[in-house]
């Protein structure tokens, strides 16, 4: 009972963060897992990017059926985050050990005061007004920024992509979340398996009440956040990041 309830959790936390926000379940639910219920970091991890995927495929699903993903510059994107996510890891593994693992909590803390506080405010006429092939040249850069990050120091992949689409790209928040998710669909993808291949399979249990929970709520977070208005989505969008930021926090504390 104790296990479905620390998965529940993580998985309301990691689906609502996906479905408003495009982060990755793997900030929430691995420090859960690790703080806990004491399971080993890499097989916390691999269920972690295991739930994500089909969150972060029905969060895309969903703001897809609502025109709010770019497909087209998303691949772009999704092809330069895996790549430099490759290179990123290969510099990592020639230097001395660093900690940087808090990066991507402080950083989740952080978005979410900024959406609360300066909220993108970036209309759909104005987006689509941009230059395409510039656009293009954004998207290879962008994902070569956050594929060279993540890789380098493992975290923050869907917080970075969601403020270089918003900041960098100027996507209004509906559409840079709905890219973002597709793209966590495919990276997601490739580290479970990739997990799962060296690690073996993980405790079952844990695994699927943590697709299930993070399923759910990416369902229900997607669904609310097409529906509501800019002002809304991104008064939630900071609400919710800026929680799970201090709970990630508290969490880290107590491992």
């Amino acid at each position: 009972m104790f296990t479905f309830i620390i998965c529940f959790l993580a998985g309301l936390g990691a689906g609502l963060g996906t479905g408003f926000a495009g982060m990755s379940a793997a900030a929430v639910i691995s420090p859960m897992l690790i703080a806990f219920l004491g399971l080993p970091a890499y097989e916390a991890v691999g269920i972690a990017l295991a739930s994500d995927v089909l969150a972060s495929a029905v969060s895309a699903y969903t703001y897809g059926k609502n025109k709010n993903l770019d497909i087209r510059n998303g691949l772009v994107m999704m092809v330069t985050v895996l790549v430099f996510t490759l290179l990123g890891s290969w510099a990592a593994s020639k230097v001395p050990n660093t900690t940087m693992g808090s990066f991507s909590v402080f950083m989740t803390l952080l978005l979410g005061i900024k959406f609360i506080v300066r909220p993108v405010m970036t209309t759909r006429e104005a987006m689509e007004r941009a230059d395409t092939g510039k656009r293009f040249l954004q998207s290879a850069v962008s994902g070569a920024v956050v594929g060279s990050i993540c890789g380098f120091i493992g975290a923050g992949g869907g917080m970075m992509m969601l403020l270089l689409l918003t900041g960098v790209l100027g996507y209004e928040l509906k559409t840079a979340v709905g890219t973002s998710v597709f793209i966590m669909t495919f990276t997601a993808l490739t580290g479970a398996v990739s997990h799962f291949a060296i690690g073996g399979m993980p405790d079952l249990r844990c695994l699927l009440f943590c697709v299930a929970s993070t399923l759910l709520w990416a369902r229900i977070a997607a669904r609310f956040a097409n529906r509501a208005s800019a002002v809304v989505l991104n008064r939630a969008t900071g609400v919710v990041l800026a929680v799970l930021g201090t709970a990630i926090l508290v969490v880290n504390c107590i491992k």
